[in-house]
């Protein structure tokens, strides 16, 4: 049996402030070394909140977690100081969402990318500065010499995006998370990062998780979706499974909602209604109120996360039929 790196169990997270949030509820997840995890969802469904945790971002002092992380047999929850840091960028490492934001500003690319290589592996200078050069290079950055002396906002969205990659996989990381790192870039960016990201991916044999909402991109680099709504896992299996059979009617509206080739003239099949207040959940399934299958007691209690033939779903009322093939769902926009 192989042994998973990532392992997320019952993992809840609080917000304190002017309110009280519960932006996840009893999570749970796994992940083998090597496998691609897609996470989808929409706004405010907890993606984020679950990638910033495994990297002990929230803000302590206003943030409550409870439960369980455990990567590449370290408790993470439990990392202070050196440790923490040393997991940060060495054991697990990020792609942020906004490329623009996450550089310094003030530092050129080369600057930052040599300054965590050293902090990490303690290396010195020149050393540094050639890994830093190679790493531009693998992600295929051109004139990647030039490129080390150049700040953020000298480069395009997508070789942003791709120096970000860079960063991110200096000190080779065992698990790399990639927040919707395809956002505000153009199609034809978009599917150069992506497969970037599937090429390193295999070539260093690392585990990821991919976050998007964007069903074409999640099957085109992952191995396994998670689909999350209102801070909670609603459905998960291999993409094959999920795709050809979707239980859950958030997975089948997301589905649905997502346009694709032959559609111009007809209406799209929105999931009506919006994402609930995270601050003032229903008593029973946080979907119920959008879902037309809803019963009583889809009102009064919430399902959990269940074998529902080849994968997990937490509904009352799974439905059953065809979803889209691996090839539709790669030819969505």
């Amino acid at each position: 049996m192989t042994q998973n790196l990532l392992s997320i169990k019952d993992l809840n997270v609080t917000f304190t402030g002017s309110r009280v949030v519960q932006a996840l509820h009893g999570v749970n997840l796994e992940l083998a070394a090597g496998q691609t995890l897609g996470l989808l969802g929409e706004s405010g469904s907890g993606k984020s909140v679950t990638l910033r945790t495994l990297l002990r971002l929230n803000p302590p002092r206003s943030s409550r977690v409870e439960g369980s992380i455990q990567v590449a047999g370290e408790d993470v929850l439990a990392l202070q100081g050196r440790a923490l840091a040393r997991y940060r960028g060495a054991t697990v490492s990020m792609v942020f969402q906004e490329s623009g934001l996450a550089f310094d500003p003030v530092y050129t690319i080369g600057q930052q990318m040599v300054e965590m290589i050293r902090a990490h592996d303690g290396v010195d200078k020149a050393a540094a500065t050639a890994r830093a050069l190679q790493m531009l290079e693998r992600v295929q950055i051109p004139q990647a010499r030039r490129r080390m002396d150049a700040y953020a906002h000298e480069l395009s969205g997508g070789m942003r995006q791709r120096a970000m990659i860079a960063l991110a996989l200096c000190c080779s990381p065992k698990l790399l998370l990639a927040d919707e790192p395809t956002t505000a870039l153009d199609a034809t960016v978009q599917i150069q990062i992506l497969l970037l990201l599937r090429e390193l991916q295999r070539e260093l044999g690392m585990a990821v998780i991919f976050v998007t909402h964007d069903i074409g991109a999640a099957v085109e680099i992952s191995d396994r979706l998670a689909v999350m709504y209102a801070g909670r896992i609603v459905e998960q299996g291999s993409v094959a499974d999920v795709l050809a059979s979707p239980f859950h009617p958030y997975t089948r509206g997301l589905m649905a909602s997502t346009i694709s080739a032959g559609m111009r003239g007809k209406p799209l099949a929105a999931i009506a209604g919006s994402p609930p207040d995270l601050a003032h959940l229903p008593a029973g399934c946080a979907f119920a109120a959008r879902c037309q299958h809803a019963s009583a007691v889809c009102l009064a209690q919430v399902p959990s996360l269940s074998a529902q033939g080849p994968h997990q779903a937490a509904c009352w009322h799974p439905q059953t039929g065809p979803g889209v093939t691996r090839e539709a769902a790669l030819a969505l926009p």
